[in-house]
């Protein structure tokens, strides 16, 4: 009597339990169509010891069962820092499964950032996160307490789970998205104090969630140096090879290899064909040139076919997928 009693005094759980599962249906379809490539460790072993962190730590199930069923909602960038919602508050929500999908990755940010890294920044300062054009601010931070707070909320369970590219730290109640974030990082500063307008971090996203992850890796790691010579770079052409072998490589090396394959002017792949043959456009590597090779119907540069031409084409970029990396022999002064 007693079992039956308690079964049924949890009655209300079950409206919340059939909409959640069909949230969760709906961001497995939605991430399968839409798949994404991931940096090692292999995103579902990594997300798997995320969601069993949060299990073990109690008071975030939802989120677990989202890491272990859809790691592509969270893990779409090559570093990601997840603040977890608590079962309580997510449950107290009653939003479309589209609108939730969009709130999840609002509390998603494309950098590993582990709490003492979050201490350091000041108040103000803006978190880029996997929602598009969404940012958040860290709104107060106390370090002798290790006291955080963003959107005005309190990151109430720091350093829950910190492995790799992956940091996940829990928050009571969903960020506010009206406390609009008003100062930006740094790199933000130098682009808009140079009335740049090139999107680097939205390319890295790009690159990482069309399958050229490892050239994303490559970028991620030299975008500052890029940023700091090129201010007023206003937009870019991306010739993404789909296996770039070169991440182990010396920093300098690194930063030399990535810059070829970056052009300093956005070409669509017609415009590129309108070049004309033989002709010979700039890259962000100082006095490094490509040439225009045309074999109707196809269009190759330096000898590298461009096999996925237009991957992504924003006002500020284009991303063309090509064969192979560049041969860097006709280029390494």
């Amino acid at each position: 009597m007693a079992a039956a009693e308690s079964s049924c005094s949890h009655w209300w759980h079950a409206p919340f339990y059939l909409a959640m599962c069909c949230t969760l249906a709906f961001m497995a379809i939605s991430t399968a169509r839409y798949p994404s490539i991931n940096p090692l460790p292999p995103p579902h072993a990594l997300a798997f010891n995320a969601s069993r962190a949060l299990r073990l730590h109690g008071g975030f199930h939802i989120t677990a069962t989202l890491l272990q069923i859809s790691p592509e909602l969270f893990l779409s960038a090559p570093q990601t820092t997840l603040f977890a919602i608590q079962d309580s508050a997510i449950s107290d929500l009653s939003l479309p499964p589209s609108t939730m999908r969009h709130l999840l990755r609002f509390h998603a940010v494309p950098a590993t950032l582990p709490m003492a890294d979050l201490l350091k920044k000041p108040p103000g300062f803006c978190l880029e996160t996997l929602a598009a054009d969404e940012s958040l601010a860290i709104t107060n931070t106390t370090t002798a307490g290790g006291s955080l707070t963003i959107n005005h909320v309190l990151v109430s369970h720091p350093d829950m789970f910190l492995h790799g590219p992956l940091a996940v730290h829990g928050v009571s109640t969903p960020f506010d998205a009206t406390a609009a974030c008003r100062a930006s990082n740094q790199s933000s500063a130098v682009l808009a104090e140079n009335g740049a307008a090139v999107e680097w971090r939205r390319i890295i996203r790009v690159l990482s969630s069309n399958g050229f992850v490892s050239f994303a890796i490559g970028l991620n790691a030299v975008v500052d140096g890029i940023l700091r010579d090129y201010a007023n770079l206003s937009s870019v052409t991306v010739l993404a090879p789909a296996d770039f072998e070169f991440l182990s490589s010396p920093s300098p090396f690194l930063d030399r290899i990535v810059r070829l394959h970056i052009l300093q002017q956005r070409f669509s792949y017609v415009e590129l064909s309108a070049v004309g043959n033989s002709s010979l456009i700039t890259t962000l590597l100082p006095a490094s040139h490509l040439q225009i090779a045309i074999f109707s119907p196809n269009l190759a540069v330096n000898g590298v076919q461009i096999t996925r031409p237009d991957v992504f084409s924003s006002k500020t970029f284009v991303v063309h997928g090509i064969s192979r990396t560049f041969d860097l022999h006709d280029f390494l002064h």
